[in-house]
């Protein structure tokens, strides 16, 4: 039952005045943003507000939606305490929200971390929520830039603290591509939960390097997220990828930010929701155009070309790619983040190799995976995709011999790999292989793929 304060809450009253709401009005946007995040069945109206400015205080997750329409509204960020609702609670799904403070962000991933850690089932084994990347892109657009603020806390910081996180990321980077994300996510996390946060909720620094380390955490949290991602705990990596685009964007950093909706993007393909991995894309975009960036701008085009090729949208998948090499042609390596510098013509080849065979087109497939094979032999795991997208091709195009010939170098790549998404093409493939099932090399590719891969074996035969 909701508990009710003993006064009127005057702090409510005085931000409905401020914003200029009516009573209606402010119902009518909690539950449209409400809407917005999943949460369908809010039925608020004039009398519902009337009863908070009396002193009820509405059950989660009313209070943060509050906090966010007050916020946005007023273009600077409005707590709990300031509408009165000092003593509710976070929601428990709080980490798949934007939290409206640094300092609420910190503590969201402190939680976050924390549960991940300890397998928490209801993190681990959490579904893909529809509603969460919305709601965060949406924020994203609309929300008004908050002021970071010098930070008071017990450990003083600098710059030197910052790069050291920024060069610590950069080595979980390349583990992650060489092994996959299964083998150093631990080690990510953990670092993330005992290193860093701490930092983030106690450090005593200047305005300049609070922005920076915000920036330096929300690297690695996108990682984490990215390495969820590849072993299919999308629920995970929905919340990692939220947190990440919170805290780029406490930071200012208008490209991360852009990177991470590029990611989300990236996940709502695999998952299957091409209309919100469009979505993901355009809000892509436009923090490329603000970031000046030409080349987060083509990963973010080639993402929403993919959306449409998934939708068996062939004329506006082609409109895109023709977009996406325009801007392509533009980029330049000066003053490129590190965090971008695995998008080059060997990457951009591929992503349009998944726009081919999206739209069933074997030949292309082919053509744009053979051109992805050039590529930095430092990403196994990317190989590992390449080699099995160019099978993909030759097997569209009934191809057999060739597409069991580089099937088997595809699953040789995977097998050193701990890696879902890895394993996944393998099984795309074979897929596309079962129309001609009962040919000799197929038969024997499927056979050498069940060995080397167990997750491949039928479920009858596993122990």
């Amino acid at each position: 039952m909701a508990g009710r304060p003993k006064r009127p809450n005057h702090e409510l009253a005085a931000l409905i005045a401020e914003a200029g709401f009516s009573n209606k009005g402010l119902a009518r946007r909690v539950v449209d943003l409400g809407q917005i995040r999943g949460y369908r069945d809010l039925k608020y109206n004039h009398s519902s507000v009337e009863r908070w400015l009396r002193g009820e205080q509405p059950r989660p997750p009313t209070p943060g939606l509050l906090t966010e329409v007050f916020s946005v509204t007023l273009g600077h960020p409005v707590t709990l305490a300031e509408l009165g609702m000092a003593h509710e609670r976070l929601p428990r799904e709080s980490a798949l929200h934007m939290p409206p403070t640094p300092t609420d962000t910190a503590n969201v991933v402190h939680g976050l971390s924390e549960g991940d850690l300890a397998q928490r089932r209801v993190l681990v084994q959490s579904d893909f929520d529809l509603a969460a990347y919305s709601s965060a892109a949406l924020r994203w657009v609309v929300a008004p830039r908050s002021a970071m603020t010098p930070s008071k806390g017990a450990r003083s910081i600098g710059m030197t603290d910052v790069l050291e996180i920024r060069e610590a990321t950069g080595a979980f980077r390349v583990l992650d591509n060489r092994l996959g994300g299964g083998r150093i996510r631990p080690t990510v996390v953990e670092y993330l939960h005992t290193d860093i946060t701490p930092l983030l909720r106690e450090c005593r620094c200047t305005e300049d390097v609070r922005r920076k380390l915000f920036s330096a955490a929300a690297e690695l949290a996108q990682l984490a997220g990215w390495q969820a991602y590849d072993l299919e705990m999308h629920g995970l990596a929905q919340r990692y990828l939220i947190q990440a685009l919170t805290m780029a964007r406490f930071a200012g950093d208008e490209g991360l930010g852009g990177e991470i909706l590029a990611a989300m993007s990236h996940q709502a393909i695999y998952v299957a929701q091409p209309h919100q991995a469009i979505d993901m894309a355009h809000a892509a975009q436009m923090a490329g155009r603000r970031a000046g960036l030409p080349l987060l701008q083509t990963e973010s085009i080639v993402m929403e070309a993919h959306g449409h090729a998934l939708r068996k949208d062939a004329r506006s998948c082609s409109q895109a790619l023709r977009r996406a090499e325009a801007t392509f042609s533009q980029t330049s390596d000066r003053d490129l983040p590190t965090w971008l510098s695995y998008f080059d013509e060997a990457y951009f080849a591929a992503k349009i190799a998944h726009c081919f065979h999206a739209l069933g087109q074997g030949k292309q497939t082919e053509t744009y995976a053979l051109r992805s094979l050039d590529m930095d032999p430092r990403y196994i795991r990317g190989k590992a995709f390449n080699v099995a997208l160019l099978a993909i091709g030759y097997a569209l195009q009934g191809e057999l011999d060739q597409a069991c010939a580089r099937g088997r170098e595809a699953v040789d790549l995977t097998g050193n790999l701990d890696s879902a998404r890895a394993v996944s093409y393998i099984r795309r493939l074979l897929g596309e292989l079962a129309p001609h099932a009962r040919e000799a090399q197929v038969r024997e590719f499927r056979l050498y793929a069940q060995a080397a891969l167990p997750a491949l074996q039928p479920r009858a035969s596993r122990r």
